[in-house]
């Protein structure tokens, strides 16, 4: 009967289901369950602190260093427009005219002044020749010589006068026609022949081929204090295979209210004068500096809770989670504020096997 009973409870035994893995009957609590001796190979990273980036790619235009809106001295009628948009000029080059009628029969008046002023100045020194020549022969007076001086010396000074009158009449003259003043490309023409413009109202826009920068307009960041110095690659969308370098040197400390981006500057080094490189879109990425802090494979993130974690191996090859402080996400990194020190090592890839306790090696090793 005792035989009996025994093989029937041996019967019953093979036909449940297999019992969970876990601690033996007995065994003290927290041991391992069976299967947990056996170490998982994950991937083990060593932390180190490290300087923090952020890259920043920017679409912007190339524009001059220096331009300006050259415009006449006078105002006055405009008769000729010699340039168009796009054109080169060089120093000197005539620009745009004014109607110099005006211009023109002021300086033949001076002209005139001038000419009789110059005739009474010699007829004046006639004069006092003689005035110098009777008082030396006896017969003149003393008088008569001081008042032919006086004379002389008042034709010499409306002569000056005369000669400045002449100077501005010719320079008024010269100034109805607008001139470069130096090497440039004209960016746009404000004005038609037939209209009327004021003094130093601008005529011709030209932009200085002398230096080029490159314009952006980036999101506002506290890191964009550390750009100035830097340096960006740029490529032109609108002209392949030329690749240029520049300098960031200005960073705009306001932020502009209409498009609530930060005007970025940065000049172009050894930039060729190439009127067709103004206004031309660029694309150029910069590397900011963001401060230091421990960097980690993203597979090595994790929750505790609410918040994030990753895996610190210990040194008996154990894993316990330590809740982390995210500074910023970046490609296939997660950039750590706070919550772990250089030297610790961390678990990567094969994080979400793991739970508290659980052993585990290096899958690099051999």
């Amino acid at each position: 009967m005792r035989t009996a009973v025994l093989i029937l409870l041996a019967a019953i035994t093979a036909a449940l289901p297999a019992r969970a893995a876990g601690p033996p009957p007995g065994a003290p609590a927290g041991t391992d369950p069976p299967h947990a001796a056996d170490p998982l190979r994950v991937e083990i990273v060593t932390v180190e602190e490290t300087p923090f980036s952020m890259n920043i790619v920017l679409t912007g235009t190339i524009e001059a260093r220096d331009s300006l809106n050259a415009g006449f001295r006078q105002g006055g009628r405009v008769t000729e427009m010699l340039v168009n948009a796009g054109d080169r000029v060089t120093p000197g080059q005539p620009l745009a005219r004014t109607d110099a009628d005006q211009q023109d029969q002021a300086r033949q008046v001076a002209q005139a002044a001038l000419d009789s002023a110059l005739a009474a100045r010699d007829q004046a020194a006639l004069a006092a020749d003689r005035a110098v020549a009777l008082l030396d022969r006896g017969v003149g007076t003393r008088a008569a010589r001081d008042a032919a001086a006086q004379s002389l010396s008042a034709a010499e000074g409306a002569v000056v006068q005369a000669r400045s009158a002449l100077d501005r009449a010719q320079r008024a003259l010269d100034d109805t026609v607008l001139r470069a003043p130096t090497a440039a490309v004209v960016t746009a023409r404000m004005a038609e022949p037939g209209q009327v413009v004021a003094p130093a109202q601008g005529v011709v826009s030209l932009a200085m081929l002398a230096g080029l920068e490159a314009v952006f307009r980036a999101p506002n960041s506290a890191l964009l204090e550390n750009a100035v110095g830097t340096q960006i690659a740029l490529t032109p969308l609108e002209i392949p295979g030329r690749e240029m370098t520049a300098n960031v040197v200005e960073v705009a400390p306001l932020v502009d209210p209409s498009t609530g981006s930060v005007e970025i500057r940065a000049r172009i080094a050894d930039a060729p004068t190439d009127a067709a490189l103004l206004g031309a879109a660029v694309r150029g990425e910069i590397s900011v500096p963001a401060g230091r802090g421990m960097a980690v494979p993203w597979t090595a993130l994790t929750a505790m809770g609410d918040s994030p974690a990753v895996w610190v191996v210990a040194e008996d090859g154990t894993v316990d989670a330590a809740p982390v402080v995210i500074c910023r996400f970046q490609n296939e990194t997660v950039l750590i504020d706070t919550g772990l020190v250089p030297g610790q090592r961390v678990v990567g890839a094969g994080s979400q096997m793991l739970f508290p306790g659980r052993r585990v090696v290096d899958a690099a090793a051999p």
